[in-house]
């Protein structure tokens, strides 16, 4: 015989999702091009020359931004970024792609293999997703990288 117990559903943390927005889809800003991410995520990146951060963009399949998620802020010469925080914020936002940017403090434009290693992992948890990275952008105030332009997504 099975036994029923009581269950103290005060115990049991209530997971919610998501995801609000203002900007109606006709106002919200479409991205044809890294130049576009670049020129939309520079006014907005905080100390850039300071320290190192990471953040991606949103976007719905007609690659308009449906908001900006910063994942991580670290020091002069890194950031550590959790790949599970950058999916949890697209799937709230129902994005079915995405840009990745990070800036480096140092001006540097090119990436290290530590930023390669990272592209591959977060390509790759976004195609089991089916959530496309379309770019990883390292940026500064002088200029930016394209991982996508140079062929390496």
């Amino acid at each position: 015989m099975i036994t029923q117990q009581k269950i103290n559903f005060d115990l049991i943390a209530e997971i919610t999702i998501g995801y609000s927005h203002l900007v109606k889809p006709s106002q919200q800003i479409q991205i044809h091009s890294s130049n576009d991410s670049y020129k939309h995520l520079l006014p907005i990146w905080k100390n850039i020359e300071y320290h190192e951060s990471f953040a991606v963009l949103l976007l719905s399949r007609a690659n308009k931004i449906l908001g900006i998620r910063w994942i991580s802020s670290g020091g002069t010469s890194g950031t550590s970024v959790d790949i599970k925080m950058i999916f949890q914020a697209a799937l709230k936002a129902n994005a079915t792609c995405i840009i990745a940017a990070h800036n480096h403090p140092s001006g540097s434009l090119y990436p290290s293999e530590t930023d390669k290693k990272l592209t591959r992992k977060i390509h790759d948890a976004g195609t089991i997703l089916d959530i496309t990275l379309l770019d990883h952008i390292i940026l500064s105030s002088e200029g930016y990288y394209s991982m996508a332009d140079e062929g390496l997504i």
